[in-house]
């Protein structure tokens, strides 16, 4: 089982100030190796059907609609599903979740628990993002959080990669980019996107609610 995590918006909690409303953390698991690396495979030919450079990354708040469009096609024909977690960050208080760091934490232990049944001997590749210190205590907390007391091993590695060369994470910040758009419900094709991967949402919480 693979599982891919990024992230839409910031961790800012001056709303006004320029700090985004929401904060999204979307997980995309695929509980076939092979699936994955089709998956993979076909967003590299993507790459080479729209004439990209190979290294070219797919972000969702950069990328064009045609771009979009044609990326969302071509990934959701694979068997993958996701979770996100939504921050509505005007509902948010507490000195600690003014920590990056420990505002991160607690949006990935929120998703993760939303996911925790279906998680079984997972690979968890997460946007490399932070100090080299702050990877492993998220590595720790995830593993700590996850497989518990229980002889079921949810998470069996915690991996950081940067995005521009995993080809998967860039699906993550795609579906975290589409949720969150969605939720705001503000920009062209808010909810077009959304409807498109329908079939591939477990559950999108958003929080408090």
């Amino acid at each position: 089982m693979l599982v891919f995590i990024d992230e839409s918006g910031d961790s800012g909690l001056k709303l006004g100030e320029g700090s985004s409303e929401y904060f999204v953390i979307s997980l995309v698991v695929f509980e076939d190796h092979e699936e994955a690396l089709a998956c993979d495979q076909r967003i590299d030919l993507l790459r080479r059907e729209l004439g990209l450079r190979p290294a070219e990354e797919f972000h969702f708040k950069r990328n064009s609609d045609n771009l979009k469009d044609a990326f969302i096609r071509a990934v959701v024909p694979y068997n993958f599903f996701y979770y996100a977690i939504v921050l509505n960050k005007k509902y948010l208080y507490g000195e600690g979740l003014k920590n990056k760091q420990s505002f991160y934490k607690y949006a990935c232990g929120l998703v993760f628990e939303n996911a925790k049944e279906k998680l079984d001997g997972a690979t968890v590749v997460i946007d490399e993002s932070g100090s080299l210190d702050f990877r492993k205590q998220l590595d720790s907390y995830l593993r700590r959080k996850m497989n518990d007391t229980s002889s079921r091993k949810r998470i069996k590695k915690v991996k950081m990669e940067r995005s521009v060369s995993n080809n998967l994470l860039q699906l993550a910040d795609y579906i975290a980019g589409i949720v969150n758009r969605a939720v705001q419900g503000k920009k062209k094709n808010a909810l077009k996107y959304r409807q498109m991967i329908a079939h591939r949402e477990i559950r999108v919480q958003i929080w408090p609610n």
